[in-house]
């Protein structure tokens, strides 16, 4: 079978590669996987560079999100059937013709979803309704959140407002309030311009805003955390921008404000089931009434693997670049 590899740590346009490799056999509770489509994320490209929280030893396989179809069973799976179509989204060697899984570790796929949505649906939306889910915020209460046009940003908005959960999103260019405003997510205020934080304040009125979500880091973190109210939260997703975050100690202090990390994997790793299960219903319904929407960009082969990353990093993509065998 095909799949993309790399043999050291690096930039991905340049170290990525596809190599015929032989088709791996299921175990015991394991299913063997044809895949239909794989979306890039930028925990892949992390990953591949080196730099995220997990070192898969080398050489290494890409990829960690996919649908795909049922295609083998090994010794003693029974909750699934070949033929049947299933997700994972923590899969290192998705981006690949087969892989080999966990039976418990993929999800049904309802008939209800797309490809397209299904591809995609248990990374980011996932990492969002659980990031929503541990700031237990009550509807009416207000949230702010930046790189607001990304994956995350877009599905978090989308999930709070249906909540009823109010939302700022904080783009970095004036551009990204139109491709918010396009997929009706509004409030959204762009920090490239003069007085942004004023802006933020009158849509705001009165009300604190007692969460944020950062994921640029840097001076971007001491910016959302000046607009936070007094013992707000403040939850670090991830860092666009600078891997060191630079927070005020006046207002951690005199807001008595709460810093926390958030890491889906060890979330939901430690999350009861039965509320794992309750979201992950949550994210299918609210896509399947249109209140989520997951939209792409492109669809390109594993052969132009490459291109398809480069591509990724284009700005203004209103969508997923998904990776098709």
């Amino acid at each position: 079978m095909r799949a993309v590899k790399y043999p050291q740590f690096g930039t991905p346009e340049e170290i990525l590669g596809v190599e015929d490799i032989p088709t791996p056999e299921p175990g015991p509770g394991e299913v063997r996987v044809r895949v239909v489509l794989s979306p890039i994320h930028n925990h892949d490209l992390w990953t591949i560079r080196g730099e995220y929280g997990f070192k898969p030893e080398l050489p290494a396989q890409a990829g960690t999100e996919a649908v795909g179809v049922v295609d083998a069973l090994g010794e003693g799976v029974d909750n699934l059937a070949v033929g049947q179509r299933v997700a994972t989204g923590q899969k290192f060697g998705a981006w690949a013709e087969f892989f080999v899984a966990k039976a418990t570790g993929l999800i049904p796929v309802p008939d209800t979803l797309s490809d397209e949505d299904a591809a995609q649906l248990l990374a980011m939306p996932y990492s969002s309704i659980t990031l929503l889910d541990q700031l237990n915020l009550s509807a009416g209460q207000w949230l702010i959140q930046n790189a607001a046009n990304g994956a995350v940003g877009r599905t978090l908005a989308q999930l709070a407002a249906a909540r009823g959960v109010n939302v700022i999103s904080l783009v970095r260019r004036g551009a990204g309030v139109q491709e918010l405003a396009a997929i009706g997510i509004d409030r959204a205020v762009a920090t490239d311009e003069e007085g942004w934080q004023d802006k933020v304040r009158t849509i705001v009125g009165d009300a604190p805003i007692i969460a944020g979500v950062d994921s640029v880091g840097g001076r971007a973190t001491g910016d959302m955390m000046q607009l936070l109210g007094e013992n707000s939260t403040l939850m670090v997703f991830g860092a666009m921008e600078s891997p060191v975050v630079k927070i005020p100690s006046g207002d951690l202090i005199f807001k008595q404000a709460t810093v926390k990390g958030f890491w889906a994997s060890t979330v939901s790793a430690t999350m009861d089931r039965k509320r794992n299960a309750e979201l992950m219903a949550e994210l299918i319904d609210r896509v399947g009434a249109g209140e989520l929407t997951l939209p792409v960009e492109a669809v390109y082969p594993l052969e132009k693997v490459r291109d398809a990353v480069a591509a990724n990093a284009t700005a203004g993509r209103s969508g997923k670049i998904l990776l098709k065998p």
